[in-house]
This record gives structure tokens, C-alpha cells and sequence, in this order.
């Protein structure tokens, strides 16, 4: 099986120290990125790890597609445990750092300890430096970018930044790259600044050589250009009147399944305000959307569907200037922008207060500096649902994305079962039932869920992007990882099953496994799965299942 080569880079901030180690036999079984990551973070987080403490790791790592130049490789993984759903959280962000990471030959950066003052950690195929920077307290993610670029010659595609949440431990804070990537989902920018980290570089001229077929890279870039998916020009609000009109878009705080003001919000709307295309690392796809309003002077990169759901509908808002403008303060302060948008929406659900765009903008900014209300909702929605009274709109203490899964009903068992919580991209069984699989059912679906799950597990360590579906075919994984898709679905349950035997130890069992609404049939369909992973009734990994 093919796999990055290359060693472990431990960085140790306790004693601001830094070495390799040897972890082929990891790459040779779990291929890279989020499964090299996740076998790591078993062995080596303790399973009772505080997620702000010292004792929890970070693992940046990329995959065998990041040795190469071919389209929909410009992803980076990062793991650790979450200080959101106290389970262990995969995310990965796109951008340039992927290829800045593999150039500098480690397969895998591990971030431990903490340190005592604020550093900048520079990681190079030479070593490491640590460079304390005190005045970048508090410094918005664009701002460190500038500093980084004039000072160092680290531009934003070198870096990973938090901004002022992870400095101010928000359970949603996000890890920035390029200034508008995030490692969101799951709080790991809290981590990054709980252990006294602005921001990681990488840079480096060790890339690593992988002899892959040619044939098999031309003709994934020649898919993602002829592609004629509307996404390329318009991002993922290409679908907002789609499912606006014969799914769901979740409203005020999922009160309402559809949006008066979304035609305000579609793709034609975004599109119209892209100033130029955009794009991750030689990717002929070039889906980004830079977007500007030339009478605000609002710039930022999106919104994609998700902020426009989060920090538009779900709040109330259909101005889309209003929303770049979240959209923006959330990349800029270092936030998720769904938890964010959940978090507000449940505070403004209690007042009766959807459509107050100000007043959201006001509230990102509270969140990242907890401030007043702010303190409450960087908490999570779990915490403000309590606090406020409304319903608790979460799953394993995740927000919800925007993609409903009381009409997906398949996608509703896998925010039920998914180990992130409610992800919309961890099994990504939306993709079929938005196609030719029937939504109102759940039969058939706990299958789907166990092939989904392990297939996106697969692509979390190859690392391919997930809009690479139809254009990296089953063909291409084999010829380029060397390995029969069988193999490499295998691989994909293992992540899968590490996991939830991580999660499992830090107490998670089927009571985790729930809904904040019915969905028919629910507890067959969730035995099923359990069955097909086999795994025990409680939703427990059986010690001879553990990989």
C-alpha cells in the first residue's frame, strides 16, 4: 500500500525541544493524514486528557496525494481531542499548507505540552525554532499572516494561526490557514492556544518523491477541469435554492425549513459578488469564491452554503453583505462558523430576536473575546441551549450543519452515530440522497452510513478533498495507493473503529448516539450499524475488534 514517506516531527513546548521518530509501520497500514493521525492519537493521548491540557497532542499530518501535484490534493489534516464534544476530532482545511507541510519530509507533526508564553513554532526539514511573539496577543489571523510574510518571508500559506477564541479557549475556535481555511468543526484552535501557540509555520525544500502513475494524476486533473459542476463557479451556495425549495434550509434556529430571504443568498447572489477565481494548491477545479462589495468595502473569501445558512437563515439574515461580514469576523477572530451561527441563533431564539444583523456581528465578536453574553455561547450550543432554555440542537455537543436530517433520513443516522457528532462530512450520505437515494426512509441507509463513513475516512488519509467525489474514481485510489479498494475501505473502518474505542474509553456509549428529534425506526437502524461494525449493543468497541 503506498503511502507518504517520511518521519514523525515531535515538538515539545514544555522544554522547547524537537525530534523524529520512525512511524512507517503506522503510514504502511493507515496510509496517511487522518488515519496516520488517529492511530497516533490513540497510542499516544492519554485517554483521560483534559483537551486544554498540557497532556492532549495535536497531529498535523498530510497524505501520499500531497507528494504530488495533481488537483484536489490541497488538504491538511489535524487531530486531537476536542474541547466541544470531549472526543477525539479529525478536521482538515485546504489552502497551500498542505504542500508546505510535505516539503518540509515529515509525514506527521505531533504538537505537545504547553507553553509558558506565547510562541510561534517554525517547523523546516532543519529543525525547529521557537519564537516568542507576546505582542501578537490577541492578533486578529490576517494580521499574524502580515507580520509572518514581513518578518520571516511565511506567508498565509505557510501558517497555521489561531486567532483571539483559541487564545481565549472558545470550545469552537478554529485553527486558520491562508487566512480563510479553517481547521473547523470541534474546537481544535482552543487546543493550539491552550498550549500557548499563535501560530505553526512550515517550510521546507525536502519533498518527498512517490512513484506514481502518471496517467492516473492527468486524468484526475483533466476531470476537475472539463467539470461541468456548478460548484466550480458558484461553491456550495450553487444548492441553496435546491434545498431551500425541495428539502430544507434550516431557519431560526431550525424552527422553519425554508428561508424567505434565500434568493438573497444563492449561488447567482455569491457569484455576483466573486471578484476573481480562486483555488487550494494546483487544483484545476478552483471552486473558492473571493468575494467583495464594493459599496462597504466588504471582502472576504465565501460565504460557502454552510455560513449562509448558519449566519444567514438560521439567524434570520438574508442580506448576503451582511453575511460576508460574518463570514469574515469568524475566519479573522478564528471561529467555526456553524457553531458560531448555532450558538447565536439559540441566544436569539430565547429573545425573539432573528433578523438583527448588527447585533450578530457584535455577538461573533463577544464569542471570540467572551465577553457579557459571549462567555456563555463560546461555550457551545449545548451550554446556551441550557442557559436560554431552547432546545438543544446538537449532537455529542456539535452544532448541526445545514443539511436536515429530518428530511435526510440517512444523514440523521449518521449524525446519530458519527463520532464527530453532528458532521455533515463524515459520512456525507447527503451526496446520495440529494441523488438517486430515496431521503424518507431509513432503510437501507445504516449500510450506506458503514460504507460512507469508511470511504470518507479513506479520503481523510489519502488526503483527497471531498469535492473530489466523481472525479477520483475507485480506479484511481487503487492505481494510486497501490491497493484494492477492499484494502482501502479496510483502512477506513480501522479509523473509524479507533476512534470510537478512543471515544469509548473517555466514557462515550450508545446514550451519545442520539437525536434532538424522532426519526422513525431510529434504534433498528442504529443496531444495524452496530452490527455491520461489529460492534457491541452499548455502541462499545469489543477489545478483539480494536485494531
Amino acid at each position: 500500500m503506498r503511502h507518504l514517506p517520511g518521519p514523525l516531527l515531535v515538538v515539545d513546548l514544555d522544554d522547547r525541544e524537537a525530534w523524529t521518530e520512525d512511524v512507517s509501520d503506522v503510514a504502511e497500514q493507515y496510509v496517511g493524514g487522518r488515519g496516520v493521525a488517529t492511530r497516533l492519537a490513540h497510542e499516544r493521548i492519554p485517554f483521560d486528557a483534559d483537551p486544554l491540557g498540557p497532556e492532549n497532542r495535536l497531529f498535523f499530518a498530510v497524505g501520499p496525494l500531497q507528494a504530488t501535484t495533481t488537483s484536489f490534493a490541497g488538504r491538511t489534516n489535524l487531530t486531537g481531542v476536542s474541547p466541544l464534544t470531549d472526543g477525539l476530532l479529525s478536521s482538515n482545511a485546504g489552502g497551500y499548507l498542505s504542500r508546505n507541510l510535505a516539503s518540509t519530509g515529515y509525514a506527521a507533526v505531533e504538537i505537545r505540552g504547553a507553553s509558558d508564553d506565547l510562541v510561534a513554532v517554525h517547523v523546516t526539514d532543519d529543525g525547529v525554532e521557537f519564537e516568542d511573539v507576546p505582542e501578537l496577543a490577541d492578533t486578529l489571523v490576517p494580521a499574524v499572516s502580515r507580520r509572518m510574510a514581513g518578518e520571516r518571508d511565511l506567508g498565509a500559506a505557510h501558517l497555521a494561526t489561531v486567532g483571539p477564541a483559541g487564545e481565549h479557549g472558545v470550545r469552537f475556535a478554529s485553527v486558520m490557514t491562508y487566512d480563510h481555511r479553517a481547521f473547523g468543526r470541534g474546537g481544535l484552535g482552543a487546543v493550539l492556544g491552550a498550549k500557548g501557540v499563535k501560530c505553526v509555520s512550515f517550510d521546507g525544500d525536502s519533498e518527498p518523491t512517490l512513484d506514481v502513475p502518471e496517467g492516473a494524476l492527468s486524468a484526475i486533473d483533466e476531470a476537475a477541469a472539463t467539470s461541468d459542476d456548478p460548484k466550480r463557479t458558484q461553491g456550495t451556495p450553487s444548492t441553496v435554492d435546491l434545498l431551500n425549495e425541495e428539502y430544507s434550509l434550516p431557519t431560526r434556529y431550525f424552527s422553519e425549513q425554508s428561508f424567505e430571504g434565500a434568493a438573497n443568498l444563492n449561488g447567482d447572489a455569491v457569484e455576483a459578488k466573486k471578484y476573481e477565481k480562486a483555488t487550494c494548491s494546483d487544483c484545476a477545479f478552483a471552486c473558492k469564491l473571493p468575494t467583495r462589495d464594493e459599496e462597504t468595502g466588504v471582502e472576504t473569501e465565501g460565504p460557502e452554503y454552510e455560513t449562509t445558512f448558519s449566519l444567514g437563515a438560521n439567524v434570520g439574515v438574508g442580506d448576503l453583505v451582511a453575511v460576508m461580514k460574518s463570514n469574515d469576523l469568524c475566519d479573522a477572530l478564528g471561529l467555526d462558523v456553524i457553531s458560531c451561527g448555532d450558538a447565536i441563533a439559540a441566544y436569539l431564539a430565547s429573545e425573539d430576536a432573528f433578523g438583527d444583523a448588527d447585533r450578530v456581528h457584535d455577538l461573533v465578536t463577544k464569542i471570540a473575546y467572551r465577553e457579557g453574553v459571549g462567555d456563555v455561547l463560546a461555550e457551545g450550543v449545548s451550554a446556551a441551549a441550557d442557559e436560554f432554555g431552547v432546545r438543544d440542537w446538537t449532537v455529542k455537543n456539535l452544532g448541526f450543519p445545514g443539511h436536515d436530517g429530518r428530511v435526510l433520513q440517512g444523514q440523521g443516522l449518521s449524525y446519530a452515530v458519527a463520532n464527530r457528532g453532528a458532521d455533515h462530512l463524515y459520512a456525507s450520505v447527503l451526496s446520495d440522497e440529494y441523488g438517486d437515494v430515496p431521503e424518507d426512509t431509513l432503510d437501507g441507509k445504516p449500510a450506506l452510513v458503514v460504507q460512507r463513513e469508511n470511504e470518507h475516512a479513506l479520503e481523510d488519509a489519502a488526503i483527497a478533498c471531498t469535492f473530489s467525489g466523481g472525479n477520483v474514481t475507485d480506479e484511481h485510489y487503487e492505481a494510486l495507493l497501490d491497493a484494492s479498494m477492499d484494502e482501502l475501505r479496510n483502512v477506513g473502518a480501522r479509523i473509524v473503529t479507533l476512534e470510537r474505542h478512543f471515544n469509548n474509553e473517555r466514557g462515550f456509549d450508545r446514550g451519545d448516539d442520539r437525536l434532538p428529534f424522532d426519526l422513525p425506526g431510529l434504534a433498528d437502524a442504529i443496531d444495524e450499524y452496530y452490527e455491520r461494525r461489529g460492534w457491541n449493543d452499548d455502541g462499545t468497541v469489543p477489545d478483539a475488534a480494536v485494531p
